[in-house]
């Protein structure tokens, strides 16, 4: 049977038969492979010796942070009896093989656990669901991967699991499950009302400016949240941005984030959306860090305040072209080494001068404009995510935004509230597939 080379999240390349990539991939989720850059097998992942069982849980709690479950989990009756007799003390460890049972007896990775609901849409290799979990009778989207018998799960499956195991914060969307079985391999994730392209839409492309503001920070604070982690998203864009009803904003679709790796700095310049990928990536650069995911944030930045894309081009050309006309075409002055790109020579551009930006978002002040907004032609000047939540642009907010834990929402502070859009903006969102933009978290879901 031919196998299958999988690029973890560390970079290390796994091969793998097909039929052992589901089980690998959910022994990731579940801590029975230690890391995603194991070097070993799959099964020999699986080689864990259970340690002997005494004595008892108390409580409930106690079960709940010995198991890592949310506090609204409804455990099946007779449970907490049946693991008294077969679980270690509370303070002596429990084995990665014996807390994976633990959580299948109580309903995780199972597809009876999960009630489909509504159809939000299909693509190539995924369809998606609305679904209620039985376990916290909580809303979840259910994201059902069709395996290949050939091929096994996708590696963007591979690494958006590897990934989001890892990446536990507010303004992250999470990852409760995954499911998996002979014909696919579903991943349950918390389930959010829309994204910020149709939220966009639904206040006719008018959105408050103090709402822009709130929807950004919230945007860099799980950037720098990633990149302090050596995560690179490197697929940032509006339908990959969701948004609750209260107005917390989480960013999806890991499926091209990468750890950077320290071996090589070599990626594939074959990621982020075309409106949002950074010039030099344009021109064939694979080396790049964090900066890739800065430019995306000041691209949707202009695109919320002034209700239009930035560069919205049709071809690598037509893109360049857009960035070109708006920034100045690049010399050495403010790009070294532009003149040695062969593809930049190949397109021969116009020798265009530069426009000032604020003439094409008036809604922006000058000062965050410059700092925040306005694209850097090398990478290095790009400001970073963590420095940009300290620019004099966020001092309304507050200080105690900087002082949150990772794992709190912003408007658990009272003086975080999001204002009525001067556009139209809907207070009810669809219940069923009817009605929803076509495009509604392509990249996420598919």
């Amino acid at each position: 049977m031919p196998t299958v080379s999988i690029s973890s999240a560390c970079g290390v390349q796994l091969c793998v038969q097909p039929a052992e990539t589901c089980t690998w991939v959910h022994n990731v989720l579940w801590g029975i492979a230690d890391n995603p850059c194991m070097t070993t097998s799959p099964a020999d992942a699986l080689e864990v010796s259970d340690r002997p069982h005494q004595l008892l849980y108390s409580t409930m709690c106690d079960l709940n942070k010995r198991l890592s479950l949310p506090a609204d989990i409804r455990i099946p009756d007779g449970y907490l009896e049946k693991l008294q007799l077969n679980s270690p003390p509370f303070d002596q460890p429990l084995s990665r093989r014996s807390r994976r049972a633990s959580l299948s007896e109580i309903g995780f990775g199972k597809l009876e656990t999960y009630i489909k609901l509504d159809k939000l849409g299909e693509g190539t290799y995924a369809t998606v669901f609305k679904g209620r979990s039985k376990l916290t009778d909580n809303l979840v989207a259910l994201k059902e991967i069709r395996l290949e018998h050939e091929e096994g799960a996708p590696c963007t499956a591979i690494r958006e699991v590897s990934l989001l195991k890892d990446l536990k914060h507010a303004n992250i969307v999470t990852l409760h499950d995954i499911v998996h079985t002979d014909k696919s391999l579903t991943l349950v994730f918390e389930y959010l009302d829309k994204d910020l392209k149709q939220y966009m839409d639904d206040c006719g492309n008018i959105m408050s400016m103090h709402n822009v503001k709130i929807f950004l920070f919230q945007i860099l604070r799980g950037l720098a949240y990633c990149h302090r982690r050596k995560v690179l998203h490197r697929d940032l864009k509006p339908q990959n941005l969701l948004i609750n009803e209260r107005g917390e904003l989480k960013l999806a679709d890991f499926g091209l984030a990468r750890a950077k790796s320290v071996p090589t700095k070599t990626y594939s310049n074959e990621v982020v959306t075309l409106w949002y990928r950074p010039p030099d990536v344009l021109l064939g650069s694979s080396e790049y860090s964090t900066q890739i995911d800065m430019w995306g944030v000041g691209c949707i930045f202009y695109e919320m305040a002034a209700g239009r894309p930035l560069f919205p081009g049709s071809t690598v050309e037509d893109e360049l072209h857009l960035i070109f006309r708006l920034l100045g075409t690049p010399s050495e002055d403010n790009w070294p080494g532009i003149s040695s790109i062969e593809e930049f020579k190949s397109y021969n551009f116009p020798k265009y001068k530069p426009q000032p930006f604020i003439n094409h978002a008036p809604r922006l002040c000058l000062d965050s404009c410059l700092c925040l907004c306005a694209p850097q032609y090398e990478s290095k000047k790009r400001i970073s995510a963590d420095e940009s939540m300290k620019q004099p642009y966020f001092h309304s907010l507050g200080m105690r935004v900087h002082a949150l834990p990772e794992g709190a929402s912003i408007f658990t502070l009272k003086e975080i509230q999001l204002q009525k859009d001067p556009g139209y903006r809907s207070s009810s969102y669809p219940e069923s597939g009817k009605g929803i933009d076509k495009n509604r978290r392509q990249s996420m879901l598919f």
